[in-house]
């Protein structure tokens, strides 16, 4: 009766604003056109502010007024003021670290790329796209982007900026031979920019070093004259993020053959990197200084880098805050902004139709459809979004625990630096094992808690996850995936299965001695099933189940209005859960 009763109300509102309306009908068109031909001077007005706020390092109050400016765009006619807001604004969230929504950004504006006539605008997001895959170490991706970029038409200056790009993303993959075919021919002359010349040396510098890294790592001679050219535009212009680089390769350059200038060229990249706001140039420049050091000295260095480590991860959860701070304002004004749109769109319509003698009938019955479409996309998003929260809650968890574990590995590897002679050389060798493995298990937990595909890649991306648990002791079958049919699937129920899936590889993995395992799924007209065993021994039914943490699978298939059959017997375990289409 409530509804009923809020329904009624609204019509009858409704009702009245279209009277009010068609009385004031020719006002109305004339301050409707009025306020579309002031859209663009106030869009030129909030883009230039923004723009303004930006160079001034002032990011969240920029990241506001780009919203504000993209928001009034009609995407029809400005669309290219549109793509550069938001690429703008992607620009933004990848100062912030915040990579996945910087891209969900960009593909806003891959639409409208092939309409723009300022070839730059697309180049830049290009490259900025290719950024982010290499940011988050996808560089197959990075270099298909970068190379999208390439082939924009423009000066060559820009274009050995992005081949630049390409070949640092070879580097890391250590294809060197590559990335030298693209540098060599960039470091036979300097490549003057025409808008900022003064940044050519600097680009120059940064292409002789990255040639003389190649060069190292394919033990071709001129890797030192390379190195040293290099130093020399980057002492000349004090460009110190790149000469922190340069000495930590002049510093592998001669850790074999002279390692006391190897020592005094790390502590060199050490105090350059101190003097900039990189934290990942001081990670390696402090890297280096252990791999070159000794004794006491090697203790002081080894208690700054884990120092450092703790600083970084504060930083990151600071970066967190902010760009959640970012996303709630820009939610906010999005709401506001479609009211407004919604409220347009009505009086567009209302005065196409204003001859017509039936116009109060129709829009009667239009707001009925409307009322009725927003209370069903209402409680749809709002039980979405309780779903959403709820495995949200899960990964929180998750991450609270491996967090617990690497916390007890640097308390070990202080521990280790304290009692233990680093002047041994396998001593030595063992503390810079740990402290990678520190770091690769880092960058693992944060692979594992990232964003999940849902799109067509959701197959793909699940099946690599499962064949990350195979090895030599353990083979796992998988049966039916193929016959399932992603697409029709919600999104919210694909990430609960890639989840749960997880979870169960994981702890087999860890805490079982199992050899095979067995996924299959069933799909039936309303349901789809999924059948996990394993041939683990030794299982205990009465304790198995909240031991190894199998309550938050259960959990999360609650979630997604699922139910969950447990079984344990000699020969291993068998879980099979069932959920709606």
């Amino acid at each position: 009766m409530i509804q009923f009763f809020q329904k009624n109300c609204f019509s009858k509102l409704f009702t009245i604003l279209v009277i009010m309306i068609l009385l004031h009908s020719c006002k109305e068109n004339k301050e409707f056109v009025s306020n579309k031909k002031s859209n663009k001077e106030t869009v030129k007005k909030l883009t230039a502010k923004a723009d303004s706020l930006y160079f001034n390092d002032q990011y969240d109050s920029s990241y506001y007024y780009y919203n504000k400016a993209q928001l009034l765009c009609d995407v029809s006619v400005d669309y290219e003021e549109y793509a550069y807001l938001i690429s703008s604004m992607a620009e933004i969230q990848s100062l912030y670290g915040d990579y996945i929504t910087s891209e969900a950004l960009l593909t806003k504006t891959l639409p409208y790329l092939k309409k723009i006539k300022k070839k730059q605008i697309v180049r830049n997001i290009y490259s900025f796209i290719g950024d982010n895959y290499h940011n988050m170490y996808d560089l197959e991706n990075s270099i298909f982007y970068h190379t999208k970029a390439l082939k924009i038409p423009g000066n060559p200056y820009k274009k050995a900026l992005v081949l630049n790009d390409i070949a640092v993303a070879y580097i890391e993959q250590k294809k060197y031979e590559d990335a030298a075919g693209i540098l060599e021919p960039l470091s036979r002359r300097k490549i003057v920019s025409i808008t900022h010349p003064e940044f050519s040396d600097e680009n120059y510098a940064y292409t002789l070093l990255n040639l003389g890294y190649c060069y190292f790592n394919l033990k071709k001679e001129g890797a030192l004259e390379l190195y040293q050219k290099s130093l020399e535009l980057n002492l000349k212009h004090n460009f110190s993020l790149d000469l922190t680089q340069n000495y930590i390769y002049l510093s592998k350059y001669y850790e074999k053959d002279n390692p006391k200038l190897a020592h005094e060229y790390a502590l060199k990249s050490y105090e350059r990197a101190c003097m900039d706001v990189s934290s990942a140039n001081k990670t390696q420049a402090l890297a280096q200084i252990i791999k070159v050091s000794n004794g006491k000295e090697l203790k002081l260095h080894t208690l700054n880098y884990i120092k450092l480590i703790d600083s970084i991860n504060q930083g990151r959860q600071k970066t967190k805050n902010q760009s959640a701070n970012i996303k709630y304002n820009f939610t906010k004004d999005l709401e506001e902004n479609l009211e407004l749109k919604s409220q347009t769109i009505e009086n567009e319509i209302l005065l196409e139709r204003q001859k017509s003698r039936n116009i109060v009938s129709y829009i009667i019955i239009a707001s009925v459809l409307l009322l009725t479409a927003f209370l069903i996309f209402y409680l749809s998003w709002k039980n979405k979004k309780e779903k959403q929260e709820t495995i949200y809650e899960s990964e929180m968890r998750i991450s609270e625990k491996l967090s617990e574990t690497l916390s007890n590995d640097v308390y070990n590897l202080l521990s280790f630096s304290q009692n233990t002679d680093l002047k041994n050389e396998f001593n030595k060798e063992k503390l810079l094992h740990t402290l990678d493995n520190v770091y690769q298990r880092t960058r693992k937990i944060s692979k594992e808690n990232s964003i999940i595909s849902t799109n067509e890649n959701f197959q793909t991306e699940l099946k690599e996850m499962i064949s990350g648990f195979k090895n030599t002791n353990l083979n796992i079958i998988v049966n039916g995936l193929n016959d399932i049919q992603w697409h029709k699937i919600e999104k919210n129920k694909k990430i609960t299965i890639f989840r749960v899936l997880q979870e169960l590889l994981g702890q087999m993995k860890a805490e079982s001695n199992a050899t095979l395992t067995s996924l299959v799924f069933k799909n039936t007209s309303k349901n789809i099933t999924l059948i996990y065993t394993d041939n683990r021994i030794g299982i205990q039914k009465e304790n198995f189940f909240f031991r190894n943490g199998l309550q938050n699978v259960e959990n999360r298939i609650k979630t997604i209005k699922g139910t969950l059959i447990f079984d344990t017997n000699e020969r291993g375990i068998k879980l099979s859960f069932t959920f709606p289409l």
